[in-house]
């Protein structure tokens, strides 16, 4: 028997216009969209419904699997845990940022790193999940492990994203000491002095492995049909680099220049929702509201805040100039879902999967009311 549900008296968010009417779910696809039609069905009181947001960069999972140092929990309850929290801030698809590469600051090691890949895995083929979970790879080129943990997902099909990621001080992220010492120096506790041989150790061991990882990487992905992205880009020098390498996606530019110079190159930029609510990077680079009001942000991501997804989806729909609601909507929906090859979600349209939120503005708070995957309700 066809499954079919009728979401009547509706504002659907398209992808350049918003239309008041019904929509038609048939076998997990949007089987019609029609304007101003009085359909029965189930009445969403004028409600918007937006494509279930579409998330490439998010570490949120590995604080449920290490809430605390030293404590590991269940992998599959970490991961059951950190897909209702991006289920129900209307999350439908989400690239789940695993590190590849360990250093002094990391709580995990690349056992603890595959444990949670293959926790996906298992919940994924179980279906135990509301969203659609992929891995990202990020890859922080500089580690000297970084090959080698690397290797752990030769096989893994569920990789659509890999980041080439450089921490070192003095660069990218961190130019300004200063931010860099407020960062790792009082999170490992180190003294000046050792926090100074810290710092000449990262940077030693960047100039040794940054570049053969970064293209040994590179060549991987571009033969197994992996995007990848640029993370940190600061000059148009690390923008040319990226290019060079195939890069498809620019991570967090720190800097008006190179979001600019990546744009100009055909790159998707991609940067922080958070940093679009609070109005700045919480690193003190470039501003995500800058950017977008310049017609330089492509693509937003959650990074450590599930829910600021689609606050700043409707933030920016509401108070940035020349960028309207369904403008903003796609940079959580449809352009992320290009970047990395997914062309059957992203957008409300006719014979697309039927991903789909409910949202109610209360006070400027997008409310996420229900949420649906492929037709089916998951929050």
């Amino acid at each position: 028997m066809t499954a079919e549900t009728v979401l009547a008296n509706a504002r659907i968010v398209l992808a350049d216009e918003i239309v008041e009417g019904s929509l038609v779910l048939r076998d997990g696809l949007i089987a019609a969209i029609d304007p101003g039609a009085a359909r029965s069905g189930e009445d969403m009181g004028g409600d918007y419904i937006i494509p279930g947001l579409v998330e490439l960069h998010t570490d949120h999972l590995e604080g449920h699997y290490a809430p605390r140092p030293k404590v590991r929990w269940n992998p599959i309850a970490a991961v059951l845990a950190h897909d209702a929290q991006v289920a129900t801030a209307g999350i439908t698809t989400v690239l789940d940022a695993l590190r590849v590469g360990m250093d002094e600051d990391a709580d995990l090691n690349a056992d603890d790193i595959r444990k949670l890949a293959d926790a996906i895995e298992d919940s994924v083929t179980q279906d135990r999940l509301r969203a659609d979970h992929f891995i990202h790879l990020r890859c922080e080129v500089s580690a000297p492990d970084c090959l080698r943990a690397f290797a752990n997902f030769d096989r893994d099909e569920r990789v659509r994203l890999a980041s080439l990621m450089d921490h070192a001080p003095g660069q990218r992220q961190f130019v300004d000491l200063d931010t860099y010492a407020y960062y790792y120096q009082r999170k490992l506790k180190l003294t000046d002095s050792d926090f100074q041989k810290f710092c000449e150790k990262r940077m030693a061991e960047s100039a040794m492995n940054s570049g053969p990882n970064r293209v040994f990487i590179a060549a991987a992905c571009h033969e197994r049909g992996i995007v990848l992205a640029s993370h940190d880009d600061a000059t148009t020098g690390h923008v040319d680099e990226a290019v060079e390498q195939g890069v498809r996606v620019a991570e967090f530019p720190t800097t008006e220049e190179a979001a600019r110079a990546s744009k100009q190159a055909g790159l998707g930029v991609l940067m922080g929702a958070p940093n679009v609510m609070r109005g700045a990077s919480h690193s003190g680079n470039v501003s995500a509201r800058t950017l977008a009001g310049d017609g330089l942000l492509d693509i937003l991501s959650s990074d450590y805040i599930p829910f600021s997804l689609i606050q700043s989806a409707f933030f920016l729909g509401d108070v940035v100039e020349g960028i309207s609601l369904p403008q903003a909507v796609a940079m959580v929906s449809k352009n992320p879902a290009e970047a990395v090859g997914l062309s059957d979600r992203g957008v409300i349209e006719q014979g697309r999967r039927a991903d789909l939120v409910r949202v109610r503005v209360d006070d400027h708070v997008p409310v996420v009311r229900t949420v649906w995957r492929q037709g089916r309700r998951v929050a």
